[in-house]
């Protein structure tokens, strides 16, 4: 399973992880892009950072959008958190949602932030997000 700092920006590391399980306290103010599913219990790992930004994939949505829970749980801290089109790279890859992942659904906090639904994720952490 990949763990991996990719590239330090102002502010924290940005971290690849194929799976959120792997978030640990000493993650705290990381930006994570999680090869993970953005469900509830993704969200409560992320929480035991918490992080700067966390990105999820969206799983296809899931029943009763189950596949994108973690928005709405992490609005609830103000995390900033974005998923990512299923469609647009792999589940459980992490790379691959660095390579070719496009941001399907952000919550308040990452909208705020200047993340948006199309955008892709190499952008969204690159400097178009204000992470201030």
């Amino acid at each position: 399973m990949l763990r991996k700092e990719i590239t330090c920006k102002k502010g924290g590391p940005i971290i690849l992880m194929d799976t959120i399980t792997s978030v640990s306290p000493a993650d705290a103010g990381a930006i994570v892009v999680s090869g993970s599913h953005g469900g509830a219990s993704s969200a409560e790992f992320a929480l035991q950072a918490p992080l700067k930004l966390v990105f999820f994939n969206d799983a296809g949505g899931g029943k009763d959008n189950a596949g994108i829970a973690a928005l709405t749980l992490l609005q609830d801290r103000n995390i900033p958190c974005a998923t990512v089109a299923h469609t647009s790279c792999r589940i459980g890859d992490a790379a691959d949602m660095w390579e070719n992942g496009i941001v399907s659904h952000v919550n308040s906090a990452a909208q705020k932030a200047g993340l948006y639904t199309g955008m892709d994720v190499r952008a969204a952490v690159s400097g178009q997000a204000d992470l201030s």
